[in-house]
């Protein structure tokens, strides 16, 4: 039995206009991920950065805890990892200054995880600000100067938080890529799950004392990096003088 596959002239018509608009839809991605640094946010509102360009930012949340800081900051001197950006609590720096001022004669970027542990999607814009300028407050009384960013505390942010932070000078931070190691899943886990790292990419650690496991997986998490050619640059590197493009956050 033979089988015959007729096409009209409407259908050639159609297949090939399918398979143009597939070709530039894909060239429109390939180079909005190449060009730009993708944002969440409206078009003409504030934006959070979550993902660059080239190269791969480590980023370190820390909110509490004496222990896990200092071993963090030891290997990252160790692995000769130059450029970082931590994110410190106004509360955690307070009580650790020496560990501050450490970091930034590392040469590491600072940024604010606020002042306390708040999600700032459940209060109202006043506590956000609030929170945010008693941050603020903290690090001038440290004598830390021009800090242009800003984590969320709990990673939960809305448009009311953008707003905020845009109108204290700051960028809203989040990250591309989330290590998880806040569960303390083992550092095996903790490596496997930052091994998708590609350019671009904002990670996510911790140098708080509940990232248990953070300093056992480093060193194999920059190996990897390192062997993917990458290049570790701060969050201010990575977004300087690069376009936005958006999503929108409600």
């Amino acid at each position: 039995m033979n089988f015959f596959y007729v096409l009209n002239g409407k259908t050639v018509k159609q297949f090939f206009l399918v398979i143009i608009a597939a070709f530039f839809t894909a060239w429109f991605l390939y180079l909005e991920n190449y060009i730009h640094i993708p944002t969440f946010s409206d078009k003409d509102e504030p934006k959070a950065v979550y993902k660059g360009e080239r190269n791969v930012a480590l980023t370190f949340n820390i909110g509490w805890g004496d222990e896990k800081a200092e071993p963090i900051l030891d290997l990252l001197q160790k692995e000769k990892v130059t450029a970082a950006t931590f994110f410190l609590s106004g509360a955690w720096a307070e009580r650790h200054p020496t560990l501050v001022e450490r970091i930034i004669k590392d040469g590491y970027e600072v940024g604010i995880l606020g002042y306390n542990y708040v999600d700032y999607t459940e209060v109202e814009e006043k506590e956000v600000r609030k929170d945010i300028a008693k941050a603020l407050e903290a690090f001038k009384k440290l004598n830390v100067k021009n800090i242009k960013l800003v984590r969320a505390p709990t990673g939960h942010f809305d448009q009311k938080t953008l707003k905020v932070a845009d109108r204290l000078g700051l960028t809203l931070v989040h990250w591309s890529l989330n290590s998880n190691d806040w569960t303390n899943p083992g550092a095996d886990t903790i490596v496997k799950n930052v091994s998708s790292a590609k350019k671009g990419d904002i990670i996510l650690l911790h140098a708080s004392d509940s990232a248990k496991q953070t300093a056992e997986a480093l060193p194999d998490i920059i190996k990897d990096l390192n062997k993917k050619g990458l290049t570790f640059v701060t969050i201010s590197e990575m977004i300087a003088n690069a376009d936005a493009s958006s999503k929108e956050i409600k």
